[in-house]
């Protein structure tokens, strides 16, 4: 339905008149008549009906005007955000980020934001990496804080590397491998491997996978993890050992044991993505406070 006939219908139901809105509009009545003209064809019916005092609703019409009018000013205020968007402006920004990482790169990130975009409203999203993925592509988010899953995005979305971190061996406190002061690739050739669903944690299994093969030995997992926090669970109960980057041992599980993994190809990267195109004030101000860190 040609959305500027609706705009003239509504215009004769507030002005109660086909003149006046034909004033308002600043069209001819003829045009306005044409117009009412070809909506009650695409509606089927008749919407409107003469009267001593101007135009009245007919029941068509009521059922028109109450289903159509929210759906439009909700579209006209999308409209509006969306072109704040294309113009570098924006009182919102939705951010996706992973919790363990928050801390020590986001939360001074947005402190700086805070004094130089006062008026700007912060939308946190603890999400998963492939869920932060999906917001993105969706339009959902402005700024991904996101892990390994990043390198996913290269070709799609501007990426940048904030980090290059060590990784750990998460273990039950109780593994003979917790004694150790450091773990190599080698220490694990007799471990199994909790591993992480593919669609929260894109390419995980691959990089323990290629990690392993590189010691020498064939990776075996146990159960793939939905979280983080799943993730080192599973260690203790199922007697298994994870892979993480350093930020993970903010995470306190009971019972689980961190110790570092000896091997100087064995790095996890953690990134910042956000959409191409013209990028807002308050995004470039969060992407300049990003602190970047080399292990």
């Amino acid at each position: 339905m040609n959305l500027d006939l609706l705009r003239s219908f509504f215009a004769i139901v507030e002005q109660g008149s086909l003149n006046k809105a034909a004033d308002r509009l600043r069209v001819s009545q003829s045009t306005l008549t044409r117009q009412m003209q070809a909506l009650e064809q695409d509606v089927g019916g008749p919407l409107l009906e003469r009267s001593p005092g101007g135009v009245v609703l007919t029941a068509t019409g009521h059922a028109l005007l109450d289903a159509t009018k929210p759906l439009l000013v909700k579209f006209d205020a999308v409209l509006a955000d969306v072109r704040q968007r294309a113009r570098g402006q924006s009182a919102e920004l939705r951010i996706g980020y992973l919790m363990s990482a928050a801390a020590d790169y986001l939360n001074p990130a947005l402190a700086a934001l805070r004094k130089t975009h006062p008026e700007v409203k912060v939308k946190m999203r603890d999400l998963s990496p492939g869920e932060q993925i999906a917001a993105l592509r969706a339009g959902e988010i402005d700024v991904a804080l996101i892990g390994y899953a990043g390198t996913f995005l290269e070709k799609e979305f501007y990426v940048k590397t904030l980090a290059t971190l060590p990784v750990l061996v998460a273990m039950a406190e109780d593994n003979p491998l917790a004694k150790l002061a450091a773990v190599t690739p080698s220490d694990l050739r007799k471990a199994v491997f909790v591993g992480a669903a593919e669609a929260d944690m894109p390419g995980h299994n691959q990089w323990v996978t290629r990690l392993c093969k590189r010691a020498g030995f064939r990776a075996r997992f146990v159960q793939d993890a939905d979280s983080l926090t799943h993730s080192l669970s599973l260690t203790v109960t199922e007697g298994a050992v994870s892979l993480q980057p350093d930020y993970a041992n903010k995470t306190k599980v009971p019972g689980v044991a961190f110790r570092p993994l000896r091997d100087a190809s064995a790095t996890c990267p953690l990134m910042v993505a956000w959409p191409r195109g013209k990028v807002s004030a308050p995004v470039r101000t969060l992407l300049a406070a990003l602190p970047a860190k080399k292990a």
